[in-house]
């Protein structure tokens, strides 16, 4: 026991990340957990006002935007939902057009008439959270191979599911793994349809900065964009119809405007998409070397290719934009992830605790048979794959997204084959699916752009990757087309039925099976899919899963009192920490706010990352910021504070002490780019757009006095705000 101890003390002090502002709790392991030490930390609420399936709580004004995507939240009784602009983003790209260019000039819906239909977007209210591990892991034992085991939990989770779906078919259900399978929940979710475009500032405003200032601070952006839930009469979920009404939310947010103070307590609540905290060392190797860099590689020539013509052409940079920042955004984090890893010397971290974990398991007979193999399972396993996972990057980055027309082109070669079936209604149907695909996927093309990342993104591939690991199709080129991708090319955007809207609409009125069989675009994204899809050997892959969890479980045997909370895994979380301001590098301090002054320090209308719309400039400096400025008469427009998000946590609110929203989390700083890996306390900030700041530029900037007057707003004079007060 003494050495038990010992160990203990030892993860403790080497670790000192187990801290209050790290974690990503499950809502309904708050009361258990962390609601002691979050009310000593400053909340003002109990757990249960947080997450209660019988009575309105905080979850219920939360959103998840189209499966996980981002995070929102309801502002008003009249369905009034707040997110990011970058959130929204392809919804504004899709009503833009070089003539109403809502992306450069803002929208903003003056009256409910006004907002406008998004297709294919939903959102989704967490209903409960169920605890089913003891049930699925009644099938399995330890002694079972890793593939009849999975065989086996996943039979289980799907008759759970089924179970689920026949008790109430109008909700949606999501079957989750945590911990590396030791753990399993089912989360269920209440989905809406017709979401509506209320509001979004000029790119000017919600997305300053642009590239330059990604997961940078200081930051002074305005990212955030506004939508509406409409309902049927009964307020139940509805497909679009103009008979739809606003949805009446359960609970909304009241907007705070006392703003922020150092030290001040906030939480988060959102969907954060993905982490990988147990990582290994290996893992963290095999990142740093292999993995980044050839997502960096990749997707630095495909930006490069799509600004060239962006920047030539109005139209397509309209059609593009949403393409380029979804590849811009990670590609930077992958160069900040791993500069963060080197510098932290996080490898380092990781290999004392598993030597640590490995003092342990050694200390008993009965931890060596039950925990002895997984570390040495986990180091085979990417001792195996650091010879393929370029290829599998390449696969996906350069191959499978790399140009649009491969990705169509997979849609269409596994669906096409009904084109041709004996039964016409399938004919029909598949016609009908095809046509939708269709329609999104040029909706947003240009050829000649789209050519030219074909030829570049897989003459890289080509060239960067060991034959031995082409898609097999590239033999033909090399033989056919003396290996130029170019001259591929001119066969595929001359002739494939799939080059442009018109050449695939006389398809599918006349389809052939031969053209289908030989089409080359149809080819080639086959090919890419098929070694893309061989990834790692079943055998490989059972290391892989076999390792972690029995690595997983033995560490939170071996720390019984540490409360581990579950990677990511796009489920609802709550995280919480300070206000702060912190320390980047030798010699400098980063305050924890920004101001709208900061705003015309930045300005450069040569450079469209940082232009400043003149009425925007007029209102800065007349100061003229009413009841929106601090105490010190200065407009804050974002702050940092502590708190631990991802990916999907992008429109989450920040909430203070008595769950009022104060502002809106949006970035990372820089400086934490490891942080999906490996917490790092005294850097890792959450960049948050203040509330006051999006309430002026709506009211001053936009003159959504009507959006202004439906929301509640609390005062810094108010009583703490009941926020479980009952809708009227």
């Amino acid at each position: 026991m003494k050495r038990f101890t010992t160990l203990a003390a030892a993860f403790l002090l080497l670790f000192s990340s187990a801290r209050a502002d790290e974690g990503m709790w499950l809502l309904h392991m708050l009361q258990r957990i962390n609601e002691a030490s979050m009310q000593e930390a400053g909340l003002r609420l109990s757990a249960q006002d947080i997450y209660d399936i019988n009575n309105a709580s905080l979850k219920d004004a939360i959103v998840r935007l189209n499966g996980g995507s981002c995070t929102a939240e309801v502002i008003s009784s009249q369905g009034l939902v707040l997110t990011n602009h970058h959130c929204a983003y392809g919804a504004i790209q899709s009503f833009s057009t070089p003539e109403n260019d809502y992306l450069t000039d803002g929208f903003w819906a003056k009256a409910k008439d006004q907002e406008m239909h998004i297709d294919d977007f939903y959102v989704s209210f967490l209903q409960r959270i169920d605890d089913v591990t003891e049930r699925v892991l009644s099938k399995v034992n330890d002694d079972m191979p890793e593939g009849e085991r999975a065989a086996a939990v996943a039979e289980e989770l799907k008759a759970i599911q089924k179970e689920y779906m026949e008790a109430n078919p109008e909700y949606s259900y999501d079957m989750k793994s945590m911990y590396y399978g030791n753990e399993f929940y089912v989360f269920t979710y209440q989905d809406y349809r017709d979401v509506r475009l209320v509001a979004a500032p000029p790119e000017s405003v919600g997305k300053y900065g642009g590239d330059t200032d990604n997961w940078m601070w200081p930051r002074h952006t305005g990212d955030f964009s506004m939508v509406r839930i409409y309902a049927d009469a009964d307020n139940n979920p509805a497909d679009f119809s103009a008979d739809n009404v606003p949805y009446t939310p359960k609970r909304h947010l009241k907007i705070s405007m006392a703003g922020v103070d150092q030290g001040d307590y906030t939480m988060i609540m959102g969907y954060p998409g993905s982490t990988d905290r147990f990582l290994s060392s290996w893992g963290v190797e095999q990142a740093i070397n292999l993995y980044n860099p050839s997502v960096v590689e990749c997707r630095d020539l495909k930006l490069k290719t799509m600004k060239s013509h962006m920047d030539a052409d109005k139209a397509i940079r309209i059609k593009y934009a949403a393409k380029y920042a979804q590849t811009a955004n990670y590609w930077k984090y992958y160069i900040g992830q791993t500069k963060g890893l080197k510098r932290l010397e996080v490898q380092a971290q990781k290999q004392k605790l598993e030597a640590l974990f490995t003092r342990w398991v050694n200390e008993t007979p009965e931890r060596m048979a039950e925990y002895g193999e997984a570390l040495d399972l986990i180091a085979d396993y990417y001792a195996n794959t650091d010879a393929t996972v370029r290829g599998e990057v390449y696969a996906r980055e350069a191959g499978l997204l790399g140009s649009d027309i491969v990705l169509f082109g997979l849609r269409v070669g596994f669906r096409g084959a009904g084109l041709f079936d004996e039964d016409p209604a399938k004919v029909e149907a598949t016609k009908a699916q095809l046509q939708g695909l269709a329609d999104a996927h040029f909706k947003d093309y240009d050829m000649d752009t789209d050519r030219e990342m074909f030829v570049n993104m897989l003459t890289k591939y080509r060239d960067d990757i060991a034959p031995e690991l082409w898609p097999s199709q590239f033999q033909m080129v090399m033989e056919k087309y003396q290996g130029d991708f170019d001259a591929y090319a001119n066969k595929i955007y001359t002739k494939s039925p799939l080059r442009s809207a018109e050449a695939f609409a006389a398809f599918l009125a006349a389809p052939k099976q031969k053209a289908f069989d030989k089409d080359l675009a149809i080819a080639m994204s086959m090919s890419i899919y098929e070694r893309y899809s061989q990834g790692t050997s079943a055998e490989v892959q059972d290391k892989f899963d076999r390792g972690y969890r029995l690595f997983v479980r033995g560490l939170r045997e071996l720390m019984p009192e540490k409360a581990f909370y579950p990677d990511a895994n796009s489920t609802m979380r709550l995280t919480y920490g300070p206000v702060g301001d912190y320390k980047p590098a030798d010699a400098v301090q980063y305050d924890f706010v920004t101001t709208a002054n900061g705003i015309l320090e930045k300005k450069d209308n040569s450079n469209p990352e940082f232009v400043v719309p003149e009425r925007l400039e007029q209102l800065i400096k007349a100061r003229d910021f009413g009841q929106y400025a601090d105490e010190s008469g200065e407009l804050v427009v974002c702050f940092i504070h502590g708190t631990d998000i991802t990916g999907g946590n992008s429109g989450s609110p920040v909430m203070n002490a008595d769950g009022d929203l104060i502002g809106l989390a949006f970035d990372g700083n820089w400086e934490a780019m490891s942080g999906d890996i490996a917490f790092e306390p005294q850097l890792q900030r959450t960049i948050s757009v203040d509330i006051r700041y999006v309430m002026w530029i709506l009211d001053k900037y936009a003159g959504c006095t009507n959006l202004i007057e439906e929301m509640d707003f609390v005062y810094a004079t108010d009583e703490p705000a009941d926020v479980l007060e009952e809708p009227q």
